[in-house]
């Protein structure tokens, strides 16, 4: 252990929300787990230097003192595997990234760097590979994106959520791969339920189950024509709560007046959502990582409609299969991804023997230790093993 007592910590992602609020579940958990070992850790982070990454981090950032130590934007470029003319213009983006990551690393001096993945990472994992500065980085889907791949060459640990994933890896970094989980904001761990009946006016002793339908924060057109589509159907056999995106609500003013008893449809649902989510007895949507693991450590039975097609990587299909496999969620993809499939699917649900199988296989999914424990146990372990040898 240092003399001092004390540790600095980099903090690297963003772009989305879906690469900053694990890190933020991470940072928590590492601030409790410092505090419990008397030992003082400051936080920075890394991220983009437009949009919302600076707001989304220190709004959410719920450990002593409510926030970061600091917060460093540096300028981003998209990793596409795709033909753009804005590939080009975005070089130049991922090079002024790199070199403020430099400045920003050999400031700080910093005793780790923890990459969360996606394109905002890249730079300052280079940075810290070139300073010497040890780093982790996670990877929260089941094949690992063009990101994580560039930052596991020289990474510490790649921190990992399924087993099958080192798979992806030569064999000299799946060595170093560490099966994780994805880790999950202390809030979901909590019983908010009454928060989440009280919110969406609905009364604890419900006669019909809760059916919550997302598709992140834009909405998910293909999900959003199934609930237009059997609207009737579904307010016969469930208590919708509907979060569409706004650019639907935009779209039809008509729909969102509908509310009533059975049908609760919302643009967005902001920081209610993890009390929402607690009260729902089933869950239709998306397959994206971070949605998944907050329904599954909620231990929440899911139909799944992952994004397909020429557009994506495929990520949310195997996110789902991985599921699927492990009976903690049904899957509609392509073809089976229509209206019929997708009723016959939720009507499995009516069954409440049916939705504690699917809830206990989700407990048995996410084990006994939330995985931003386990991450921040790893960090802190090569922080003391760094220090002992100094």
């Amino acid at each position: 252990m240092k003399k001092d007592n004390s540790f600095r910590i980099v903090f690297a992602g963003g772009g989305t929300g879906g690469h900053i609020y694990p890190g933020v579940a991470v940072a928590d958990a590492l601030q409790m787990l410092a505090k419990s070992k008397n030992v003082s850790i400051q936080i920075y982070w890394i991220g983009n230097d437009a949009g919302m990454d600076r707001d989304i981090v220190q709004k959410n950032f719920v450990s002593e003192g409510g926030s970061i130590t600091d917060f460093f934007g540096i300028p981003c470029g998209k990793l596409r595997r795709y033909f753009s003319v804005q590939n080009f213009i975005d070089v130049f983006k991922i090079i002024a990234g790199f070199f403020k990551s430099v400045a920003i690393l050999m400031r700080l001096k910093p005793d780790c760097l923890f990459s969360k993945g996606g394109f905002v990472s890249v730079p300052p994992c280079w940075a810290a590979r070139l300073l010497r500065i040890p780093y982790y980085t996670h990877e929260c889907d089941f094949t690992p994106g063009l990101a994580t791949r560039l930052n596991a060459r020289a990474a510490k640990n790649v921190l990992i959520s399924y087993s099958e994933t080192a798979s992806c890896f030569s064999e000299e970094i799946a060595k170093r791969c560490l099966v994780t989980g994805n880790p999950v904001r202390p809030v979901f761990y909590s019983d908010n339920s009454e928060e989440g009946f009280r919110f969406l006016s609905i009364s604890k002793e419900h006669e019909k189950p809760v059916l919550l339908v997302l598709g992140g924060s834009l909405g998910a057109q293909q999900i959003n024509s199934f609930v237009l589509n059997n609207l009737d159907w579904l307010k016969e056999r469930f208590c919708v709560v509907h979060q569409t995106g706004r650019a639907f609500a935009e779209e039809h003013p008509d729909v969102m007046t509908e509310k009533d008893d059975c049908y609760k449809p919302y643009a967005f649902i902001y920081k209610e959502m993890p009390a929402v989510i607690q009260c729902a007895d089933v869950i239709l949507s998306r397959a994206g990582a971070n949605s998944i693991w907050e329904s599954a450590v909620s231990r929440k039975p899911m139909v799944l409609v992952p994004l397909c097609g020429a557009g994506t990587r495929g990520d949310q299909v195997d996110n789902a299969r991985y599921f699927e496999r492990n009976n903690a969620a049904v899957v509609l993809a392509g073809k089976d991804a229509d209206d019929s499939h997708v009723r016959d699917a939720l009507e499995i649900f009516l069954d409440k023997e049916k939705r504690n199988e699917y809830s206990q296989a989700c407990v048995a999914l996410c084990g006994s230790e939330p995985a931003s424990i386990k991450i921040s146990r790893i960090i802190m372990d090569g922080l003391n093993n760094v220090s002992s040898v100094n």
